[in-house]
């Protein structure tokens, strides 16, 4: 039987750059950008990120973790940065990280970190994600963690399905009794 050679793939391959100004019509009542716009760049960057790992179609499964540090103020520039940070048979976690830069002082801060798992679509049952490798020291000790962090989600997803057979899927506004309850 004929030995398939391991595939890798360099963190810097999947690295992703996305900067933009802060426009008033993406800020919140507080002049800060909405968590929903910063969580839609957030996705779409990682998303590039995976889709490099894996070059095939590519969703996402879970933000893991959104770690909101600081506020994205209006005309501040949010860089949004994201590389693969581990990889499973089929799955590939992106780690994001999110610098807010005041554009008037040059000052750089980090705004937001986060961790997504990505699943590859595919109809080849021999597919395989690439391994990755990581050649600076920030990427060596993001993607050191990996291990933890998949055993931690494998967990999580098993008290999550209990949670999630529990749920109701009734209409409770308009179900007089749900009322009459006490819930």
């Amino acid at each position: 039987m004929k030995k398939e050679a391991i595939v890798m793939k360099h963190c810097k391959e999947t690295r992703v750059v996305q900067t933009h100004r802060i426009m008033p019509q993406e800020t919140n009542s507080f002049g800060n950008m909405f968590g929903g716009q910063l969580l839609s760049l957030v996705d779409n960057s990682a998303s590039v990120s995976a889709s490099r790992m894996s070059r095939t179609v590519v969703m996402t499964a879970a933000m893991d973790k959104m770690n909101f540090l600081a506020p994205l103020p209006e005309n501040d520039s949010v860089c949004v940065e994201s590389f693969v940070s581990g990889v499973g048979k089929k799955s590939c976690e992106v780690f994001v990280k999110v610098l807010g830069e005041h554009l008037a002082t040059g000052e750089r801060y980090i705004a937001a970190t986060s961790f997504m798992t990505f699943v590859a679509i595919t109809d080849d049952p021999d597919f395989r994600m690439p391994e990755i490798v990581a050649d600076s020291e920030e990427e060596a000790m993001i993607c050191s963690g990996y291990d933890q962090r998949r055993q931690e989600r494998l967990s999580q997803r098993q008290a999550d399905q209990a949670l999630h057979e529990k749920l109701t899927k009734q209409v409770f506004w308009l179900d007089e009794d749900y009322y009459k309850s006490g819930n």
